[in-house]
């Protein structure tokens, strides 16, 4: 049996220790001698051809020797992604543009994009992660993916593509949006799993209950979303309503894309792939590194990416590293959900308030469908809150009274979750504007007034 045939059978077969993902099951001490030689090699590499990076170093008296164990990453300066829109387009490239073979890039909507950049290496790497991904979540060589990530300069769209390709697994690139033909792939095709927002999911089951289709009937068994913060209580409302397996996935473009972390069938927090993405938990405040398993801001460097390495890069996610043993059997670290943000904060009136609070607080009320609206407006010098919130069709078309019972008792809720009492508005099923890629949770009026 040649090499590539035996790979292939690996993929067939319920084994999770399929080779892509064997490096997962590492004994600690190995996995730990890896990141200390890579993490050498990758600071030499950012520090002979990054400017940026080697003026910092050099700033605070570091040459790339000094890094000699694991805990000398607390030595090196921060990177965050401010460095870079300072140094658009091309600033923090590693590889000339000759060696560079793919550019994606966020859309910019205060100022200039956030661009990153892949060489074919990156591009076979980001394929990897991406297909143990995949294997995490116990998709395998058979399943059909539907893949309904945005292509384009949006990470997330090729990333899961490359990925299904890497695996062997039968990829629809249908992308977003159409949610009507969403459904009709899903079911004539026998989808067996999607990838996209766990927002547009919701849509898609709204929308096929709509057309008739009962999803719970269909094959699709697994759903892998990610791309924005969402609750418990939302992953609970998609199993229930959709008769599947949703798993929770991480990333981010400055880092790779998807495909830093995501949940295993246990769904205990998100096995990190830190054979190439080094992990730490900071205080957001003081940058100071906190013990494991105190929640903190995450803070990742890339152990092997050649085109744009990000050295101890802020990602401003709020998290907790979890070291305990995973039932699954693998021994790469988790992150805890990721629920908020340290910058999607808002302060109402003193009060530190994130949307997830919200959302928690509005889908233990009994009546509420998970569709929400945040607005925020300021009367007489005082930031006020509105939530909008759509109710499911039997309450709507219930008494005044009903609905009056129901708004007090979100209120009251939110009150209770967040500490400041809110305005609620009940609104219709589907009445709220649906996002075919990232919900957009958060209507800030103020600066209008």
């Amino acid at each position: 049996m040649t090499m590539s045939s035996n790979l292939e059978s690996w993929s067939d077969g319920d084994s999770p220790v399929h080779p892509l993902s064997a490096v997962d099951f590492l004994p600690r001490p190995q996995l730990q001698a890896m990141q200390l030689y890579r993490l050498q090699g990758i600071v030499r590499w950012t520090y002979e051809r990054v400017p940026l990076f080697r003026q910092r170093m050099d700033e605070r008296g570091l040459k790339p020797k000094d890094i000699r164990e694991l805990q000398d990453i607390e030595k090196l300066p921060f990177s965050q992604k401010a460095d870079l829109h300072a140094c658009y387009p091309t600033g923090l490239f590693a590889c000339s543009m000759q060696e560079i073979v793919r550019l994606h890039a966020s859309s910019g909507t205060k100022s200039k994009p956030t661009v990153v950049a892949y060489t074919q290496k990156d591009l076979d790497l980001w394929a990897s992660v991406m297909a143990r991904t995949f294997l995490l979540c116990g998709i395998r060589r058979g399943d059909i993916i539907q893949n309904a990530y945005g292509y384009g300069l949006f990470t997330g769209g090729l990333g899961f593509h490359s990925g299904a390709e890497a695996l062997g697994a039968t990829v629809i690139p249908i992308s977003t949006g159409n949610s009507d033909r969403q459904i009709m792939i899903m079911k004539d095709f026998g989808c067996t799993a999607i990838c996209c927002t766990p927002s547009y999911f919701l849509h898609l089951i709204e929308r096929a209950r709509d057309l008739g289709v009962d999803l719970k009937k269909h094959p699709v068994r697994v759903g892998i979303f990610g791309a924005e913060p969402w609750t418990e209580a939302m992953r609970q409302r998609i199993q229930e309503e959709a008769g599947i397996k949703a798993h929770d996935c991480y990333g981010l473009s400055e880092i790779i894309g998807p495909g830093v972390a995501a949940e295993c069938p246990v769904q205990q927090g998100l096995h990190i792939f830190e054979d190439h993405f080094y992990p730490e938990i900071v205080d957001p405040n003081t940058g100071e590194v906190l013990p494991e398993g105190e929640e903190g801001e995450l803070v990742l460097t890339t152990l092997t990416k050649q085109a744009m390495p990000m050295i101890r890069y802020r990602t401003r996610d709020i998290t907790r590293l979890i070291s305990a043993p995973c039932p699954c059997g693998r021994t790469i670290r988790r992150i805890a959900r990721i629920r908020r943000r340290s910058d999607d904060m808002l302060i109402i009136r003193g009060v530190n308030v994130f949307p997830s609070q919200i959302e928690e607080a509005l889908l233990t009320v009994e009546g509420t469908l998970p569709h929400y609206q945040i607005v925020l407006t300021r009367e007489d010098n005082l930031d006020q809150m509105e939530v909008r919130v759509e109710v499911t069709p039997g309450v709507f078309t219930d008494t005044v009274g009903a609905m009056e019972q129901l708004r007090q008792r979100l209120i009251h809720q939110i009150e209770t979750t967040v500490g400041i009492r809110v305005r609620v508005r009940l609104v219709e099923p589907q009445s709220l504007q649906r996002s075919e890629g990232k919900a957009k949770r958060v209507l800030d009026l103020r600066e209008q007034q």
